[in-house]
């Protein structure tokens, strides 16, 4: 048992740190093709741009959503704005009633349905060749437009361009932690992005040829995630999409553990369900990278942090189960020992080596994801508190979309 157990141990801990290397290996190849501009731009050819905005109950952010919108580097009469709340009950719909005065907003209420149906009203009276979505506690940068449509300008085969998500002004511990998250999540967009791979097209600000969905489609539930699930769908028809990394959309994270778990389970529920339901292109070598690494590296993951808790688990299970069997012998005599613990995390095996590894890389990742995202790195917290936070919450959501997905339950949306 013993051996099985440090062999499928070695073997993820192998797959872990080959799937680091090899988003190290993608940067070192294509870092001269990483450019962050810093001054105002122009483009030969302002293609018109749709940007739908769904709202549900977001009184406190929406303004400042629509206010970014309005203040973006991009010519007026080629920007359309859509407003649509969806079945809110709070005042956000006498809040986004204020913007009625501007020619290039229209504004739409409908019972609620889901962000995902939302977005598709607006693709509903979609006139223009872009369109793309803003979550409404999200800030798009002034510039971030313009470089999208930059990437359009020089390839025309171009379908989806995704920007870089940072998180807007964190005020506590957990955001401190998704600050360094979100910096890492910039670095490895970039490395699917030139992959060919990229699996998610966020809700904050990706902009889309129309084409795409005359093709593919509306968008679908995709279990609470559509923005994985035309991903996916894009990906399946080989649809190219890119990153652009110096398009920066600032937005709200959770505040507290419990909002922060519910919004990772939705997410690693997404992953799981959408993987299962486009389960026919994995390991096909006509879908690329996204089929031989992408989702692969996905469940790599989920089976690696999964082992391992339950490693730690087990481990601190016989160390409590030894210490009380000795107490019952003998009484409290005895000054308790901690030397049969033997936890992963702390031996002192040739397994530390690897695993020291596998965290030196994730705070490369961190430290260029920001220096991506800001233009320079310094320094933080941040990413010890990622480590930190991350590794003891982050089973606990795994699981339960393991879990939801097996019994068919469906997590909420907050």
């Amino acid at each position: 048992m013993a051996f099985i157990s440090s062999t499928v141990f070695y073997m993820l801990i192998f797959l872990s740190v080959y799937v680091q290397i090899f988003f190290l290996v993608t940067f070192l190849e294509n870092r001269k093709k990483i450019i962050i501009r810093s001054e105002k731009m122009k483009l030969a050819k302002y293609p018109a741009v749709t940007i739908v905005v769904p709202c549900w109950n977001e009184e406190r952010t929406v303004y400042k959503t629509v206010r970014s919108l309005l203040d973006l580097n991009y010519p007026k009469d080629k920007l359309k704005i859509f407003l649509v709340d969806d079945g809110s009950t709070d005042s956000t719909w006498s809040i986004i009633n204020k913007f009625t005065k501007y020619p290039n907003i229209q504004i739409f209420r409908k019972e609620n349905g889901g962000k995902y149906t939302a977005l598709n009203l607006g693709l509903q009276y979609l006139e223009t060749d872009f369109f793309g979505g803003l979550d409404a506690d999200s800030f798009v940068a002034p510039e971030s437009l313009i470089r999208i449509m930059s990437y359009y300008e020089k390839d025309p085969g171009i379908m989806a361009v995704v920007p870089s998500v940072a998180v807007h002004s964190p005020q506590n511990i957990l955001q401190n932690a998704q600050t360094a998250e979100y910096h890492m999540g910039i670095y490895f967009k970039k490395m699917l992005s030139f992959l060919g791979a990229i699996n998610v097209t966020p809700g904050p600000f990706t902009i889309f040829r129309k084409k795409v969905f005359d093709d593919l489609g509306p968008y679908r539930h995709g279990h609470n995630t559509e923005d994985m699930e035309i991903a996916y769908r894009m990906q399946k028809n080989d649809y190219k999409i890119e990153h652009c990394n110096d398009a920066y959309v600032y937005t709200n994270t959770p505040t507290t553990i419990r909002k922060l778990y519910r919004q990772r389970l939705r997410w690693i529920y997404g992953f799981i369900n959408n993987t299962i339901d486009y389960r026919g292109v994995l390991f096909r070598k006509k879908y690329g990278n996204f089929s031989l690494f992408t989702l692969p590296t996905g469940i790599i993951s989920i089976l690696t942090v999964s082992y391992l808790f339950f490693r730690v688990a087990y481990s601190l299970f016989n160390f409590l189960s030894s210490k009380i069997l000795v107490l019952q012998t003998v009484g409290w005599g005895l000054t308790p020992s901690f030397s049969n613990f033997d936890s992963f995390f702390i031996n002192v095996q040739s397994s530390l080596l690897l695993v020291v590894f596998v965290y030196s890389l994730v705070i490369f990742a961190i430290i260029f994801g920001q220096r991506m995202a800001e233009g320079k790195w310094t320094f933080s917290l941040n990413m010890f508190y990622f480590l930190f936070v991350f590794r003891i919450l982050a089973p606990f959501w795994l699981l339960k979309a393991i879990y939801n997905t097996i019994i068919s339950r469906r997590p909420a949306w907050r």
